[in-house]
Order: C-alpha cells, then structure tokens, then sequence
C-alpha cells in the first residue's frame, strides 16, 4: 500500500504541472536559468615546497603544470611556497630552471621564503629572476589557506 501512495503522489504532481502548462521541459528551463547566471569561480591552489629532493622537485612541478592545463590558466590561481631546503629549488644552479620557468609562464607564482634565506645565508642575488618573497613561508600558506587556497604538499 505504501509503495502505491508514493507512485500516487508522483503521477499527481506530474499531471499537476501537465494541467497547469508546466510540462518537463519548461520546468528544466526554469530550474536551469538560475544556474547559467552564476559566475565561474577562480580555482585557487598553493603548493607547498619544503624538501631538498629533486624527485620532490620534479612533482610539484608536474603537479603545478598538470592543476593549469587541467582546470585552464585563466581559471585557477596557482601559488608555489618555498623554505627550508625546498629553497634550493629557485636557486640559479639548480637543475629545474627551465621547468620552474616553464609554470611561471603558464601562470605560476613563486614566493620564498626570507627566514629560510637569511638562515642559509643566501641572498636574492642567488636566486631565480621574477620569485617573490615573504617573511615566513609557513605564514604564507596559513594565510593562502585563511583566503580559500587549496593546499597542496607533493
């Protein structure tokens, strides 16, 4: 009997809307409109890069690479934090250059982190061109996470 009261109900609103106009498809049209003017947000994602591996290296980089390709360079905000030994990644020596290039055209940022430096006496001048740099680079991914940031440690 209970099972005969739902199919009831459901074939009454069915003739409901049928009698008042409303069939199937202007129902979806009504329920779809609202939906079509709502705006794309920006993905937003930071990565955190804090080991000196280069295997660790070649990750987060094909990570960063993959989330832009993936989600489109003009949809998602990507951001690379790095200290302690992961600093040694944005140095001029190091055998990711072109790759860490390579996601900063795609649209990557990069900051690093001022502690880690003056710690491991290394100066701008050792580093990469176009990084950026903050105070605390743990600070930076509380704050990224505070501002809806996904957070990311490969």
């Amino acid at each position: 009997m209970r099972q005969f009261s739902h199919y009831a109900c459901t074939l009454g609103a069915a003739l409901s809307l049928l009698i008042s106009g409303l069939g199937p498809a202007s129902v979806m049209a009504q329920t779809s409109a609202p939906a079509k003017a709502q705006t794309t947000q920006k993905s937003k994602v930071v990565f955190q890069v804090s080991d000196g591996e280069s295997r660790k290296w070649e990750l987060a980089l094909n990570n960063v690479k993959n989330v832009i390709k993936d989600l489109g360079k003009d949809n998602v905000e990507v951001e690379i934090v790095a200290y302690g030994p992961g600093i040694d990644m944005f140095k001029f020596e190091t055998p990711v250059a072109s790759r860490i290039d390579e996601v900063m055209k795609l649209g990557a940022h990069v900051v690093i982190c001022e502690n880690t430096m003056r710690a491991q006496k290394i100066s701008k001048s050792d580093m990469l061109d176009n990084l950026d740099y903050v105070e605390a680079g743990v600070s930076q991914l509380i704050k990224r996470q505070q501002q809806g940031y996904a957070y990311i440690r490969p």
